[in-house]
């Protein structure tokens, strides 16, 4: 069971995406996930370095023919900040009355105990 916590590390909207794709992947090529995210080179070198260094991320590197070529890939560690982010995220968004499915269906609202609707 993974605890609910706020991440302010993986928060942010290019953070969090990163870590999004890394998470639905295996190992993600540098240029997929600079493609993917649509984010410049250093852009993308910046934030991997930050989440690398907190130990969120994997890197690996390496020669194809004779061009190198950068993996990354979300760490034991990082998957658990990133499952425990959206679980906070989740909890804070059902106490607004929103909830989530992993289909991605609409789900009936979420009521509170003790909060009545309507008349």
């Amino acid at each position: 069971m993974v605890t609910p916590r706020f991440d302010d590390l993986i928060h942010p909207r290019t953070r969090l995406s990163i870590v999004s794709l890394l998470a639905a992947s295996d190992w993600a090529e540098f240029r997929f996930l600079r493609e993917s995210l649509d984010l410049s080179d250093s852009v993308l070198s910046k934030q991997l370095t930050l989440l690398e260094n907190a130990g969120y991320v994997e890197i690996r590197k390496a020669f194809v023919g004779k061009r190198p070529r950068t993996w990354a890939r979300l760490s034991p560690a990082g998957r658990e900040a990133f499952d425990g982010h959206i679980q906070m995220l989740q909890e804070i968004a059902a106490r607004g009355g929103a909830s989530f499915t992993p289909d991605g269906q609409e789900p009936a609202p979420a009521v509170p105990p003790g909060v009545l609707r309507g008349p």
